[in-house]
C-alpha cells in the first residue's frame, strides 16, 4: 500500500485529499493508497475548516472533470463534518491518527491529531516527524499547511486602537471582511496579490457577478451591497498578470559578475534573457542576429549610455524594449488633475496590461519571469527585487485581471495612486498622496499587503529545518515549486521528485480561484509517484 502525508487540514489540504479521493486506482482488493493528514486542530479538520466548505464549491465551478469531486460520488470524500457522529471519532482520537474517512475504492485517510516538525528522507522514503513522537513513513508528502501568522506590529496596534476608540474599522492583512459595510468608501492599502484576493469576498460574495458587455468585453453587474474600494500602494498599480503563454524562444540565464553591484548584475540578467527570447522566437522585430547583439551586451554596462544605443538600434519598436525603470514605477513624476483623471489612465493600463499578457508576440515578459524566478534564491531579501518579482511574477490569472479591470470600469474600485499618506483624523482616515490633488476619506481601513516576513524562523519548525538543509528555498517570502505539479524546488534549483507544497506557502500562492485546478495538478502527481502507473480519470 502506498503512502501520503499531507500536512495541513484546512482549504489546501482538503482540496488535495478530495482530488486523491477522486482520482486514486481502484484495485480489486486491498487498497492502494493511504493518505495520512497531519493538523494539530482540535476539531481533527484544521483551522480553517470553516471555509473549506467552499472548496467544493470551487471546485465545482472550476475544475476540468465538470466539477465532479469525490463528494459528490457514492461513498466518497466523507468528511468528519459528513459523519453520523457529526466527526467525533476524529475529535475523540488520542494518540495515533483514526480513519475519519474513507476515500472511493482505493483510499483510506487517517487524520493525525499532531503538528508536524520535521521532514527528513531515508532510502527514498519521507520520515515526517510529529511533534507527539510518532513517525510516519511515506511515499509522497504535500505541505498544505496555513502560512505561519505574523504578529501584528506596533503600527497595526496603533491603527486598531485608534478604530477602538472612535467606533471605526481597521481590518489587518488576513482578517475577514464580513463586517465592511455595503456602500461606503473603504481605503485600501496595498495592491497586490492580498489586495486581489480580497475582492470575491467583497464583490460576487455580496450578490455581483460578472457578464459579457456588448463588444465581447468583462462587464460588472453589482449587487448593491459592494463597499466602495479606494486603493492606494506604493507604486499606485496592481500586479501585472500572469502570462498566459509558453516560451517559443532559446532564452537561457547568464551571470554578468563584473558589474558594479548585484542589483546592476541582476537587471543585466534579466535584460538578457529578455532580449535572448526576443531575438530567437520573433527575429523579425530585430535589426541584428542574436549573435552580434549578445557580444556587444555583455561588453556594455548595465544602463549605460553604451547599451540604451545599442538597444535603440537593434530593436526598432518601443514596446519591445525592456525598461525596468518603468515597469517597477509607472506612475513616477506623473501628475493629474482628480481621480478622474488617474482613473481613465489606470483603466488604460490595466487593458494593455490584459492585451500584452494574452499575445503570444510578447513571450519575452514571460522570459523575464523565469529569469526572476532564477535570480529569487540569489537576492531574496532585497527590497528591490522582492518588489518587481512581486509586481511581475506573482499576480494574478488573466481572468481575474480582467475582473478587476470590470471592478474599476463599474467604480467599485478606484486608484488612489503611488506613496497615498494614510492619515488619522477624528472622523476616520485620510489618504493623499503626490499622484492626485485632494483627500480621500474613510471609516474603514483594509491592509492589503503581504507581510514581508519569511517562512523561516519559529513559526514552523519543519520549514526551517528545511531551509536550514538547503532542502527548499523562497521566493519573495513563500516556497518556490515548479508549476504546475507543485514539486518543492530545492536550495540549489533542482526539483524534488517526493515533495509537493500547495496553498499559502507557495509562490504565486492559492487562493479560491486557482486553488482547485492546483490541487488537481498536485493530487495527479503525488499519485503518479507513489503508485508509478498512470492515475485514471475521474468519473
Amino acid at each position: 500500500m502506498g503512502a501520503i502525508v499531507v500536512i495541513g487540514a484546512g482549504v489546501a489540504g482538503a482540496c488535495v485529499v478530495e482530488r486523491i479521493c477522486a482520482h486514486a486506482p481502484r484495485p480489486g482488493g486491498e487498497r492502494a493508497v493511504e493518505v495520512h493528514v497531519v493538523d494539530p486542530d482540535p476539531s481533527g479538520m484544521g483551522p480553517a475548516w470553516g471555509d473549506a466548505e467552499h472548496a467544493y464549491e470551487w471546485m465545482a465551478c472550476d475544475q476540468p472533470d465538470g466539477g465532479r469531486t469525490a463528494r459528490d460520488q457514492p461513498d466518497g470524500g466523507r468528511t468528519a463534518r459528513d459523519q453520523p457522529d457529526g466527526g467525533r471519532t476524529a475529535r475523540d482520537g488520542q494518540g495515533g491518527g483514526r480513519t475519519v474517512r474513507d476515500g472511493r475504492g482505493g483510499v483510506r485517510v487517517r487524520v493525525h491529531r499532531d503538528r508536524a516538525v520535521g521532514l527528513t528522507e531515508s532510502a527514498g522514503r519521507q520520515l515526517v516527524r510529529l511533534a507527539g513522537g510518532e513517525t510516519l513513513r511515506a511515499d509522497a508528502v504535500v505541505l498544505a499547511q496555513d502560512r505561519p501568522r505574523v504578529p501584528p506590529g506596533r503600527p497595526e496596534h496603533g491603527e486598531a486602537d485608534f478604530a477602538a476608540r472612535h467606533g471605526l474599522l481597521y481590518l489587518p492583512g488576513g482578517s475577514s471582511q464580513e463586517d465592511v459595510p455595503p456602500g461606503e468608501p473603504v481605503l485600501v492599502r496595498g495592491a497586490g496579490r492580498v489586495f486581489t484576493d480580497l475582492l470575491a469576498p467583497l464583490t460576487t460574495g455580496r450578490g455581483g457577478r460578472f457578464s459579457e458587455g456588448r463588444k465581447g468585453e468583462l462587464v460588472y453587474l453589482p449587487g448593491g451591497y459592494e463597499p466602495l474600494l479606494y486603493v492606494g500602494s506604493r507604486r499606485g498599480v496592481p500586479h501585472h498578470a500572469r502570462p498566459g503563454y509558453r516560451l517559443t524562444g532559446e532564452a537561457r540565464p547568464r551571470r554578468f559578475p563584473d558589474e558594479a553591484d548585484a542589483r546592476q548584475a541582476v537587471a543585466k540578467e534579466l535584460a538578457y534573457v529578455y532580449y535572448q527570447e526576443l531575438f530567437t522566437a520573433h527575429p523579425s522585430r530585430t535589426r541584428t542576429t542574436w549573435e552580434a547583439f549578445e557580444e556587444a551586451f555583455a561588453r556594455a554596462e548595465q544602463g549605460g549610455k553604451e547599451m540604451r544605443a545599442l538597444i535603440t538600434k537593434s530593436v526598432p519598436r518601443f514596446a519591445d524594449r525592456l525598461h525596468l525603470d518603468r515597469l517597477d514605477r509607472p506612475l513616477r513624476g506623473m501628475r493629474f488633475g482628480d481621480l478622474t483623471g488617474l482613473q481613465r489612465w489606470m483603466h488604460g493600463y490595466l487593458a494593455a496590461d490584459l492585451k500584452r499578457r494574452a499575445d503570444p508576440g510578447f513571450s519575452p515578459d514571460l522570459a523575464l519571469v523565469h529569469a526572476l524566478l532564477d535570480a529569487g534564491l540569489r537576492m531574496a531579501g532585497d527590497p528591490w527585487f522582492d518588489g518587481l518579482s512581486g509586481l511581475l511574477a506573482d499576480g494574478p490569472s488573466l481572468s481575474r485581471q480582467a475582473e478587476l479591470h470590470a471592478l474599476a470600469r463599474a467604480g467599485v474600485v478606484t486608484f488612489i495612486g503611488a506613496e497615498p499618506r494614510i492619515e488619522q483624523d477624528e472622523d476616520g482616515w485620510r489618504a493623499s498622496g503626490p499622484t492626485v490633488p485632494g483627500v480621500t476619506r474613510a471609516r474603514t481601513l483594509i491592509e492589503a499587503r503581504r507581510p514581508r516576513s519569511g517562512l523561516t524562523g519559529d513559526a514552523d519548525p519543519l520549514i526551517a529545518s528545511l531551509r536550514a538543509r538547503g532542502e527548499c528555498r523562497e521566493l519573495a517570502g513563500l516556497l518556490d515549486v515548479r508549476l504546475p505539479d507543485g514539486r518543492l524546488v530545492t536550495g540549489d534549483g533542482a526539483v524534488h521528485g517526493r515533495r509537493f507544497a500547495v496553498g499559502s506557502l507557495v509562490e504565486g500562492g492559492d487562493g479560491p480561484p486557482g486553488l482547485p485546478r492546483r490541487a488537481e495538478a498536485v493530487a495527479r502527481a503525488v499519485l503518479s509517484q507513489v503508485s508509478g502507473t498512470l492515475v485514471h480519470a475521474a468519473a
